[in-house]
């Protein structure tokens, strides 16, 4: 294959996000003793994903400021539930900021590729996510020695799906656009950003969801990069 470096999404592509959030969820649920406050568990956790997703894709599409996912997010969610306390919310979201991080919940099949990669490709992660913690995801899942570098948006100056972030990582690492290709699980910040840069892509798309945007590769699952790389 004609690839000389590989660009990996992380949340929902390698980190498990959801698992890993889930169980951080469960763990703030438990601490704040929110079942007291009438909320219950599963009910909890539905309405952070949704919410959660509605924020991060404003985010993704320039709708929103990352600060708010941080200092909104909560209060979103307790106000579902009819509780208006905004202190309450922030101390959740600092929590959770700590705790999401630290799980080691990796995607199914993510180590075994990482290891069949990792002596015939260079990998770069490129992220959206929040810059301070990306670190703590990689070394608390034990994968920050296979990626040659990192580069969030923060670092770049740009965010997923703008070209200049994967131009930015190319740059840093010393490749063009015709050596790489983007591995992830985003149709737009993944698949469109990269495509804006003129980078191939496989989509990552293990719920095997319909659509009709035009990738170069699509998997269902990690282990199937071995068939193209």
């Amino acid at each position: 294959m004609k690839y000389r470096c590989l660009l990996f999404d992380l949340d929902h592509t390698l980190w498990d996000y959801e698992t890993n959030s889930r169980e951080a969820l469960t763990d703030l649920f438990r601490e704040y003793q929110l079942q007291e406050k009438g909320i219950d568990n599963r009910e909890f956790i539905n309405t952070f994903e949704k919410i959660n997703n509605e924020m991060w894709d404003l985010y993704d599409r320039g709708l929103l400021h990352r600060d708010a996912i941080r200092n909104e997010r909560f209060h979103k969610i307790l106000l579902t539930h009819s509780i208006d306390d905004y202190g309450l919310s922030l101390r959740i979201s600092h929590d959770y900021l700590i705790h999401s991080p630290k799980k080691k919940n990796l995607m199914e099949g993510c180590r075994e590729i990482l290891d069949y990669l990792f002596p015939k490709y260079p990998m770069v992660i490129v992220t959206n996510g929040f810059d301070e913690i990306q670190s703590t995801k990689l070394s608390s899942s034990g994968i920050t020695h296979y990626f040659k570098d990192v580069i969030t948006s923060a670092r770049a100056g740009f965010k997923k799906p703008a070209k200049e972030i994967f131009e930015f990582a190319l740059q840093q690492n010393g490749f063009s656009a015709p050596d790489a290709l983007m591995i992830g699980d985003n149709l737009l910040t993944d698949m469109a950003g990269a495509q804006n840069a003129h980078i191939d892509t496989v989509y990552f798309n293990p719920m095997n969801l319909k659509h009709n945007s035009p990738v170069t590769f699509e998997i269902g699952k990690l282990t199937q990069l071995k068939q193209l790389l």
